[in-house]
């Protein structure tokens, strides 16, 4: 590793962000600059400078959405990304089977054995943003909208499934429509059986009328047998309308949108027996 820069949410995990602290400052050299984020958006912001700097690396330590907020502030320039995984989810992390524990993750950053993925594309009102493992409409999004950060420090990927109970039985009629760039949603579920994310194209898996029976079929690995749940791959893939959507478990804003995405675009730092 030549020179990295380290864009951290001290707030991530609560009451384990003063470990990550003490870690990364432990790290810290002419070769390591840290970067802390202070609000949402920061990252983005941080990774664009840290690109006109010509850092040789950016590395994301947090969850999902602070890894989205850098690559949006990447975008397609190619310099690699390594992951500090420390979310709730850690889908992106899970996917590419980069260790959850930092000590390990960090190791990983240091060997610098690069891949390159697809980057996933959302154009909506005018603008466009990235993602990097799965985007959701409809009932996904209302669920991220539900899911307090209390609830997730307290009780972690199940706060997602106890938020989703409440927009079921509040908006029984939202559709769950799912876009994938990789295999996993919400931590280790299979919910893309078929993904990878180096095929130039997208999975959807899409339910018209979400239920607790469909729910229960994707912790099983068995929705895609289903009657009620439509599952295809394709390199674009668009959706009308007026539905809350959602990038990498942020929410994103409102359909119409336009998803697709850019071949080999994202360059990330993994371990070393998976290089590609």
């Amino acid at each position: 590793m030549n020179r990295a820069f380290v864009i951290f949410n001290p707030a991530a995990r609560g009451e384990k962000s003063q470990r990550l602290r003490q870690f990364l400052e432990s790290k810290q050299s002419d070769r390591v600059v840290l970067a802390p984020t202070q609000c949402a958006g920061d990252a983005t912001r941080l990774a664009r400078e840290a690109l006109r700097q010509g850092f040789d690396a950016i590395i994301a330590a947090g969850g999902d959405g602070t890894i989205n907020e850098v690559v949006n502030g990447l975008g397609t320039s190619q310099v690699p990304v390594g992951v500090l995984p420390l979310g709730t989810a850690n889908v992106f992390a899970r996917e590419l089977r980069i260790p959850l524990r930092i000590a390990a993750a960090w190791d990983v950053i240091e060997q610098r054995h690069v891949a390159a993925f697809d980057l996933g594309v959302a154009d909506a009102g005018g603008q466009r943003r990235y993602f990097v493992q799965l985007a959701g409409i409809g009932f996904d999004a209302a669920t991220i909208q539900e899911t307090s950060w209390e609830l997730k420090k307290k009780i972690g990927p199940l706060s997602y499934v106890v938020a989703g109970l409440r927009v079921l039985r509040r908006r029984p009629a939202l559709p769950a429509i799912f876009i994938g760039n990789g295999r996993y949603y919400g931590g280790p579920f299979t919910l893309f059986p078929q993904a990878s994310p180096s095929d130039g194209r997208l999975d959807v898996c899409v339910m018209e009328r979400p239920s607790l029976f469909a729910a229960l079929a994707v912790v099983l690995g068995r929705h895609t047998a289903r009657r009620d749940v439509k599952y295809f791959q394709c390199e674009t893939y668009v959706h009308d309308g007026a539905q809350p959507f959602e990038l990498d478990g942020e929410f994103a804003g409102t359909t119409p949108v336009k998803f697709s995405v850019v071949p080999g675009a994202l360059r990330v730092i993994i371990p070393g027996e998976h290089h590609a």
